[in-house]
């Protein structure tokens, strides 16, 4: 029977009544009678509907397709994921340019773009940087999936200072030009509500030192796969971390964070991010 009103579902999903109406619009995940008086009411069924499309959104599936699968068309995306990742790989083995556009845009229409991340495109750079370790990648190949990566992976980053939550800055040190796995911090940084503050590969650390004092932020983030590269700027590194918060990631131990004023991230990028958040 339908007789919720939109606020009893709203109290009962933890979904703001705004949010409910965007999901009714745009997905039809909501199917609501008329009372006599004109307004709508909702069954128990939408109520679970809402539930399941929360649970499917948690474990990263876009806000389309977990409407979809929430209003009972349960095909499962899990195996449409793969074969877009194997597609993916085929199509930047070949330098197909096109057809690997395609496939990671049918990736972001099933997952979120932290799922596609951490479930696609970060094990794929994996294992094209093994392969290449083998001899069985050519150098070209790995330059030609990770400019068109990093460039899909920028889209993703489009308006990650935007917001009110604490602000991090991001660096990679002078001389690194490895900057992937920072980008994909950065978008997880973003998922936790953190803003972003990017300066990108192979920054100068006076331009670092620059930027932290005019941002004051509450996390400076310096990533180098070559230690020798964060020994080369430790002075102005430890300045730097004595105006804020800092963390060094990549080639780096504890000693080394410590001769800094710093804390060493270590990990993958979604687990690094994860590990700023808590730290306060």
């Amino acid at each position: 029977m339908h007789t919720l009103r939109i606020g009893e579902v709203a109290r009962r999903t933890g979904v703001s009544t705004d949010l409910l109406r965007a999901w009714e619009r745009r997905y039809g995940l909501l199917q609501p009678d008329r009372a006599e008086a004109g307004y709508r009411l909702y069954s128990e069924a939408d109520v679970a509907r809402v539930a399941r499309m929360q649970e499917l959104l948690r474990d990263g599936l876009a806000a389309a397709e977990a409407a979809r699968q929430a209003g009972g068309e349960p095909e499962p995306a899990a195996p449409r994921r793969d074969a877009d990742v194997r597609r993916l790989a085929e199509a930047l083995a070949r330098f197909d340019d096109t057809a690997a556009h395609e496939a990671f845009d049918r990736l972001l229409a099933d997952f979120t773009g932290l799922a596609v991340l951490e479930q696609a495109v970060l094990p794929l750079l994996r294992e094209l940087g093994e392969r290449w370790e083998r001899g069985e990648a050519s150098v070209a190949e790995e330059h030609f999936a990770s400019n068109l990566i990093r460039g899909r992976v920028l889209g993703l980053a489009r308006g990650w200072d935007r917001g009110g939550g604490p602000r991090a800055v991001l660096a990679c040190a002078s001389g690194e030009r490895h900057e992937l796995g920072l980008i994909a911090f950065g978008i997880a940084l973003r998922a936790h509500g953190w803003r972003v503050t990017y300066l990108g590969a192979d920054t100068p650390p006076e331009t670092l030192a620059v930027a932290v004092a005019a941002i004051a932020p509450a996390a400076v983030v310096v990533v180098a796969l070559d230690r020798r590269r964060l020994e080369g700027d430790a002075e102005v590194l430890a300045d730097v971390g004595r105006a804020a918060p800092l963390w060094i990631a990549g080639d780096a131990d504890e000693a080394l964070a410590e001769r800094l004023g710093a804390r060493l991230l270590d990990g993958g990028p979604i687990e690094a991010a994860t590990a700023v958040v808590a730290s306060g």
